[in-house]
């Protein structure tokens, strides 16, 4: 008898579990705002009485008693709320074996009271609420999450806030490798992957809430910026990525933000562009040179790493020497021209490139071109050197350049009557006799000295060969 009665009593609370949903399900649209309480539960609250429920009510309750058909939460009210066969059915596996007699959980009221006088509670609601308020809470502190795509459709991904369904437009997510963001392929593959994520829009009125990845990413570089400006200092080296190419200069991933490298920081010599030294993806070491933490910027260096050139130019070079030099720009008053095997420009001006008067340098010289020059000026402490192309073969460097080994032997041969000399090694007889059948037109070209004065006294004695020549000249 008392078995019957039992059963009995537990098909009555099914039934009635339900009639409460069915109830729920068909008053959806007019359920009163979650967390409605009825003035009277406030009168008899303040009055020391049990506060009665509303149907919405969110409460926060202990579990008395659990078991596969049921369980039983005290909520504060006259008697225990109970969470039904079929409510439960609804509930993760794995959630309900984390539920233990003695845990707070948040329960949704479904039946203030049936007529047995039971409280009708459901935990998925409870939990749903529950994930509303945290995505509430999210997107008025603007914070960023995580989710896992859990499907996508036509117009992009599905993502779950919890028990709350979130949708992300395509627009809003992140390019991966050129991908076409519309395609199903592609969206495909997200399935499975986890998101930073932001809310951008929410109305719980239309179950509506827009998600955006590509805002998520904006914001965490931001804040992983501020993170990085504190740590940084200048002078440290950090490694990074060319992350993009621009006419002044190349960006930097340095892991948590971007840095600049400005087009006078990529090298030492002359840069047109920094396509000309670095390329998308290329990892590099950059110096940072400068860390403005008021405007958000970090200034980068390359050349830095490397020795400055300028430091070595008293050492290896000095005025009046000739080096080779290739044009590298040419200017309304002269051209600049790059040290063969240096990093070193100087200025060629625009009086120093020829004799002649010229409008500009282009009419004498051009880029590219490889040049002899010499250097007339040497100002290490300010970075300039001055170089000359008009000079190279004037006279006045003649003695000089023959001493430091810059003119050939043959391009430079002493006179006939030095040729030879005394004290010069005996020249051959073949040399001889060539300077002999030709003694004329040496005399002409290097104005030798008249033959008495040729073979004077004080003269080194000449070879009986020569003399005999110009006795038969005479």
């Amino acid at each position: 008898m008392y078995n019957k009665e039992k059963n009995k009593g537990e098909r009555e609370k099914e039934m009635n579990e339900e009639k409460a949903l069915v109830l729920i399900e068909s008053e959806e649209k007019q359920e009163p705002e979650a967390g409605a309480v009825h003035p009277m539960a406030t009168l008899l609250k303040e009055s020391g009485g049990v506060e009665s429920l509303q149907r919405g009510q969110i409460l926060e309750g202990t579990i008395v008693y659990s078991s596969p058909s049921e369980i039983l939460i005290d909520v504060g009210a006259k008697s225990e709320g109970i969470v039904g066969r079929r409510e439960m059915s609804r509930l993760d596996a794995d959630f309900l074996s984390e539920l233990n007699v003695g845990d707070s959980i948040l329960t949704y009221v479904l039946v203030p009271e049936d007529k047995n006088g039971n409280i009708i509670l459901s935990l998925t609601r409870a939990q749903i609420e529950k994930d509303w308020r945290k995505a509430e809470r999210l997107f008025k502190d603007q914070e960023i999450f995580e989710s896992t795509v859990a499907g996508y459709n036509k117009g992009g991904l599905i993502a779950r806030l919890g028990q709350v369904r979130g949708f992300v437009p395509a627009s809003q997510i992140v390019t991966r490798k050129n991908e076409d963001l519309s395609s199903e392929e592609f969206k495909a593959q997200l399935v499975g992957e986890t998101l930073q994520l932001k809310i951008i829009e929410l109305d719980r009125s239309r179950n509506r809430l827009i998600l955006s990845e590509r805002a998520a990413v904006r914001d965490w570089r931001r804040q992983q910026k501020e993170k990085l400006l504190d740590d940084l200092h200048e002078g440290a080296v950090r490694t990074g990525i060319v992350s993009s190419l621009c006419d002044f200069g190349a960006f930097v991933d340095l892991g948590d933000a971007d840095g600049l490298v400005h087009l006078s920081e990529i090298s030492w010599r002359r840069v047109k562009h920094p396509s000309q030294v670095l390329k998308v993806g290329q990892e590099v070491e950059v110096y940072i040179l400068k860390v403005d933490r008021e405007r958000k910027r970090i200034g980068l260096s390359l050349k830095r790493l490397e020795p400055d050139p300028w430091t070595l130019v008293d050492d290896l070079y000095e005025l009046d020497q000739l080096v080779e030099g290739t044009i590298t720009k040419l200017l309304k008053f002269g051209a600049f021209a790059r040290l063969q095997g240096s990093d070193i420009e100087g200025l060629i001006h625009i009086s120093e490139l020829s004799q002649e008067h010229i409008t500009h340098p282009k009419e004498v010289v051009q880029e590219g071109q490889v040049l002899t020059l010499r250097i007339i000026k040497i100002e290490s402490d300010r970075r300039r050197m001055g170089l000359s192309l008009k000079r190279v073969d004037s006279a006045e460097y003649i003695e000089q350049d023959w001493t430091s080994g810059y003119i050939e032997e043959e391009e430079a041969a002493p006179p006939q009557d030095e040729a030879i000399d005394s004290d010069s090694p005996e020249a051959p007889e073949e040399t001889i006799e060539v300077e002999a059948a030709s003694e004329e037109e040496t005399i002409e070209q290097e104005a030798a000295p008249p033959q008495d004065e040729a073979i004077d006294s004080d003269s080194p004695k000449a070879p009986e060969e020569t003399i005999k020549v110009e006795e038969a000249s005479e």
